[in-house]
């Protein structure tokens, strides 16, 4: 006999998807038998808010790649696309209106949205400094690249955008990944501001990758990677995702925080049992993934040789 409290429990599997575990057997199965290695550190730098949220610039770090025409589809519904990456920091205004997009998440195509303010939360931020909860948006925000090795986003990008930071006289900055890279990536920047005084806060969707790591202050999204900032076309969940963010930025007692949104994705959960599930791969699957997945290293190598060309012409 079930007591009343089990037959209530959720579902075992109904849990934060475990990124780094499932990448492993998901490339294992592939037959490439060097699993990644993710970034894991114990000591986390911490820096506390130097003057109130109300008086601070706040800027956002992404991931999310600008639209690039001629690099074949991109956004939703779109394949996965190493073409359309970006591969050195980049910048943008954030007076103006961008179109970003990410088209390198592997995850069923149909948890991908054209609102991009699931991924990219600069109206939420302009709104924050209009109703007085951010002092003022910085001028820019920064492109963190997430195809290079750890040793290049630390010894490279990571100091990059540090010195964009200390250009723009930002005193905080919200950073949100996409991808299970994307999110190792954002840790190490997050990492890196936080020894240099910079507060941060990461708002992400891989609670395993981003926690491993090791970061200051972390609001976690149970939602299909892509999602980290609020359900597609539901401005309530944005808003209330991104007010977490600021609150958990001002308020978190220590390194290592981590706040869970409440928001809940949707009743149907089983996009977590379908991320790289490997259950249900035939040999013909198996093949034809290893095949897939060389082809887009092989674009990723290419790509990296052509930003490495055009910057040693700067």
């Amino acid at each position: 006999m079930v007591s009343r409290d089990t037959a209530e429990f959720a579902p075992a599997w109904d849990a934060p998807v475990p990124y780094m575990q499932r990448t492993r057997d998901w490339y294992l199965a592939l037959g490439y038998d060097n699993p990644y290695v993710w970034a894991h550190y114990l000591d986390t730098p911490f820096q506390a808010l130097t003057r109130p949220l109300a008086d601070s610039r706040v800027t956002l770090v992404t991931t999310a790649a600008p639209y690039q025409p001629g690099r074949g589809d991109q956004g939703p519904g779109s394949a996965y696309n190493a073409a359309a990456k970006f591969y050195d920091v980049y910048t943008g205004r954030t007076d103006d209106e961008h179109d970003l997009r990410i088209s390198h998440v592997g995850v069923d195509r149909a948890h991908m949205s054209a609102d991009q303010r699931v991924y990219f939360p600069l109206p939420a931020l302009r709104q924050a400094a209009e109703d007085g909860r951010v002092g003022e948006v910085g001028p820019r925000f920064y492109g963190a690249p997430t195809n290079r090795s750890q040793r290049h986003t630390l010894e490279v990008d990571c100091p990059q955008i540090l010195d964009l930071v200390r250009q723009d006289d930002v005193d905080a900055v919200v950073l949100v990944p996409n991808c299970p890279v994307c999110h190792q990536t954002v840790s190490l920047v997050a990492r890196h501001l936080e020894a240099n005084g910079v507060p941060t806060v990461v708002l992400g969707a891989a609670k395993d990758i981003v926690e491993h790591c090791g970061v200051p202050r972390f609001v976690f999204t149970d939602a299909p990677l892509g999602n980290a900032c609020g359900r597609p076309d539901d401005p309530a969940s944005q808003a209330a995702t991104f007010d977490l963010a600021l609150r958990t930025l001002a308020s978190a007692p220590a390194p290592r925080t981590t706040v869970q949104n409440p928001l809940r994705w949707s009743d149907d959960a089983t996009w977590k049992q379908e991320f790289l599930d490997t259950s249900r791969l035939t040999a013909e699957d198996i093949r034809a993934a290893r095949e897939e997945n060389d082809r887009i290293k092989e674009v990723a190598r290419q790509r990296r040789e052509e930003a490495d060309a055009v910057g040693a012409t700067r």
